[in-house]
């Protein structure tokens, strides 16, 4: 690091500085809590908003004993010094790193908690729509104890109920529903249609899974339209192209490029002279190109299922179907026909965001997980936020061994079968975590083979969640799951009633097998962490194949050489370290396609931050009649003359500016797309894509704001405006509503450079 080593030596200062002033404090709160213990309810309530003052908490040892009193009061638990040390960098707005069962749950509650109680509304973010309603629930004595509100915000939670929930102090809701609600809102017409009210907060539950894993997947308001479909003949054309010979695979497995025998093949099979002529280019070719993604890059039972004749995409990072998650449209139509299932409508996108540019909107994020450490980087980099770790309240007493390395995978699958078989004849409780529902299916039929009865847990049977969860610590028990059971799942030894608790803690505790390294060690670190909750003893091994996708993405040009025994098994530590070399690598190329990719997004992101204050303008004051009265004075005079109402007026003027500029967005964002998946042409023609994509980007929404004044003044003109407003439906200008959140295409872009945003705020005024 040479001369920038003072650098990382005063960061390494500065959180060791910060560390020791927490501990500090916490040492302090626990000092005073014997005395607060004595209070009464109410005299507790005024003890706290006494710890605040200007909007801040000024007396944290006061503030942290007196949470501590009416946590153990409200819920019967008493925090250990390490979880008031998690509460007060919380406060701070860091990133915290919580091991499993240390009990994040109460820490997130108690930092809201003091976000509320200096006047910030917060929104805890959860991961899914079960551990909102059960978080809120269960925290809610607490939060209640001094007076605040809190709620919760489910897919299945109503409108009514949705608008009521977002007037509370503390809001637990998944990350999509505050997306799809923020999106929604951006949708109305009246100020009173509005559903959401902003916050002051994010805390982020499993934050690095949130910020980092799932930052770029874009939620999508969509409105219905017929779908471009992959015809059945191009599907059936492209089904009998071969790998090497007609198309080939980077080595990323990211893109498939058709060679020149495939393109000839499918020539023949659709009776066409060239799929590259001006006529078939934006029409067949693409079509041919979904289709052979479809076919070559995205496995069934690994990048998806088919349930109840339709696709349920699989989420890699937690192993789960994707709820209400779809591939673009051509990609998603070219799965279907794959697939021999119906096509669905397509839809046309009407607003978008993605996870990225929502939590940035919030004034202050922080969060907590397991494994924030390792996503260090991405946290600093996209979000400024700084990471702190929390000892554990009782010594880990898990024991990590060494990766075992084999040649091949089928040497690699029959070692694990063969130690799980070992493990699960002594009653030891196992854990195996796989990467994919295909994984977990094989590997579970070859265990049956072996007399090993196993619970399968992926994404075809997650409603069987909870209880395999439950039961996964148990004596004899061998649960083999996808990444579903490697984050945010608290296995308990001895079962859900802990009744075997000692037995299975004299047989060494829960043993986790990982069947392979995952492309970042964050995961990797995730699935260890179901073992040794709070002091519990447990194993962990990981098994890894010189075939493994880790190393021939990350080794890829390398070479190793090692002498395997008869087994297959390899032990060298040259290859050990040969193998965590290739996951940093790629680590390294995920954090590059993230950069890459937020390059192109961020530019959209300012241009909606526009158009959001163009729509709030709109709405809250008397500037689209103002507007449309200037550019059309003889329509107005004769509106105001027929004896209309102003306010009607005004809403009708609303209505129609508003219209026309969510139209033309929608068209931006379509178009944009568009150039976003042919933008790697520009490097054939020795141009930079990112230069090239922020240019036509620039120039097409100046393009969009003036289209949509002009449009809005031609329909100001026609459409019939009377008591009862402007009758826009009548005339054909009626909004879809359909949504559904849309699958990011992670391709690692080329090219570098700067949003260009500089003087175009001020196309509007």
């Amino acid at each position: 690091m040479g001369k920038f080593d003072w650098f990382w030596k005063a960061m390494g200062s500065s959180s060791e500085r910060n560390d020791k002033k927490s501990k500090g404090i916490v040492s302090q709160a626990h000092g005073l809590i014997a005395d607060y213990e004595q209070r009464s309810d109410a005299e507790l309530v005024e003890a706290v908003r006494e710890t605040v003052a200007d909007g801040q908490i000024k007396k944290k040892p006061e503030f942290l004993a007196v949470l501590t009193v009416a946590s153990a009061r409200t819920l019967g638990m008493t925090p250990f010094e390490v979880q008031n040390q998690a509460v007060l960098r919380l406060l701070e707005g860091d990133v915290i790193q919580m091991a499993t069962g240390e009990g994040k749950t109460l820490v997130g509650a108690m930092a809201a908690t003091g976000f509320a109680l200096t006047g910030k509304r917060v929104h805890l973010i959860t991961v899914n729509d079960y551990l909102a309603a059960r978080d809120a629930d269960w925290m809610r004595p607490l939060v209640e104890f001094f007076g605040l509100s809190v709620a919760s915000v489910t897919e299945a939670t109503s409108r009514d109920d949705r608008v009521r929930a977002y007037l509370s102090d503390i809001v637990y809701a998944p990350v999509t529903e505050i997306g799809f609600d923020h999106l929604r809102d951006n949708q109305i017409t009246h100020r009173d249609q509005t559903v959401q009210v902003a916050a002051d907060v994010a805390l982020v539950d499993e934050a690095d899974s949130v910020l980092v894993d799932e930052a770029l997947v874009p939620l999508v308001l969509a409105g219905s339209k017929p779908g471009e479909q992959a015809t059945g003949q191009i599907t059936e054309a492209v089904s009998h192209l071969v790998e090497g010979k007609d198309y080939t695979i980077d080595s990323d497995r990211r893109n498939v490029f058709l060679t020149d025998d495939g393109a000839s093949k499918v020539e023949r099979a659709l009776g066409i002279d060239s799929l590259y002529s001006d006529e078939n280019i934006g029409t067949i070719l693409v079509r041919v190109n979904l289709a052979l993604h479809a076919k070559a890059l995205l496995i069934r039972d690994v990048h998806y299922i088919v349930k109840d004749g339709k696709i349920d995409l699989v989420d890699a990072s937690r192993g789960r179907v994707a709820e209400l998650q779809r591939w673009p449209d051509g990609l998603q139509a070219a799965v279907e026909s794959k697939e021999g299932l119906d096509v669905s409508e397509g839809g046309r996108i009407l607003d978008q965001i993605t996870l990225q540019a929502l939590m940035r909107r919030y004034p202050l994020v922080c969060g907590m997980t397991g494994t924030a450490v390792e996503a260090t980087d991405q946290l600093r980099q996209f979000y400024d936020l700084h990471v702190s770790v929390i000892d554990r309240a009782k010594e880990l007493r898990r024991f990590d061994e060494a990766d075992r390395i084999y040649a091949t995978m089928d040497e690699k699958f029959a070692a694990i079968v063969d130690e799980i078989a070992h493990i699960n004849s002594t009653g030891q409780p196992v854990l195996v975590g796989t990467h994919d529902v295909a994984e977990s299916e094989a590997l579970a039929e070859a265990l049956d083979k072996r007399g090993v009865t196993v619970n399968v847990l992926n994404a075809k049977n997650d409603a069987e969640e909870a209880r395999i969860v439950a039961e996964a610590g148990d004596l004899d028990r061998v649960t083999v799951s996808t990444q579903m059971a490697g984050r945010g799942t608290d296995i308990r030894l001895g079962g859900a009633d802990e009744s075997d608790r000692d037995a299975v803690v004299e047989l060494g505790g829960l043993a986790v097998i990982g069947t392979a390294r995952h492309r970042t060690a964050r995961l990797d670190n995730q699935l260890r962490g179901r073992a040794g909750r709070q002091g519990d003893p447990g194993l962990s091994v990981f098994f890894v194949s010189l075939q493994d996708d880790i190393v021939t993405a990350g080794g890829a040009d390398e070479r190793v050489s090692a002498q395997p025994d008869e087994n297959g098994l390899i032990q060298s530590k040259r290859v050990q370290d040969f193998i965590e070399h290739c996951q940093r690598v790629t680590e390294g190329q995920l954090l590059e396609i993230h950069a890459q990719t937020w390059k192109y997004n961020q530019l959209l992101a300012d241009h909606r931050e526009i158009v959001d204050k163009r729509r709030a303008s709109l709405l809250d004051t008397d500037q689209a009649w103002r507007e449309l009265a200037e550019r059309n004075p003889a329509r107005a005079a004769e509106l105001e003359g027929q004896g209309i109402d102003r306010g009607v007026l005004e809403q009708a003027a609303r209505e129609i500016m508003l219209f026309h500029l969510d139209d033309e967005w929608s068209e931006h964002l379509a178009l944009m797309d568009d150039v976003r998946e042919s933008i790697h042409l520009r490097a054939i023609a020795r141009e930079t894509p990112i230069t090239e994509f922020h240019r036509i980007a620039v120039r097409e929404f100046k393009e969009l704001a003036n289209r949509a004044v002009e449009r809005a003044v031609d329909t100001f003109d026609a459409v019939l405006i009377d008591d009862a407003g402007a009758h826009l439906a009548d005339a054909g200008w009626k909004r879809p509503n359909a949504t559904w959140t849309y699958m990011v295409s992670d391709n690692p872009l080329a090219g570098g450079g700067n949003s260009v945003i500089s003087g175009i705020a001020s196309i509007f005024r």
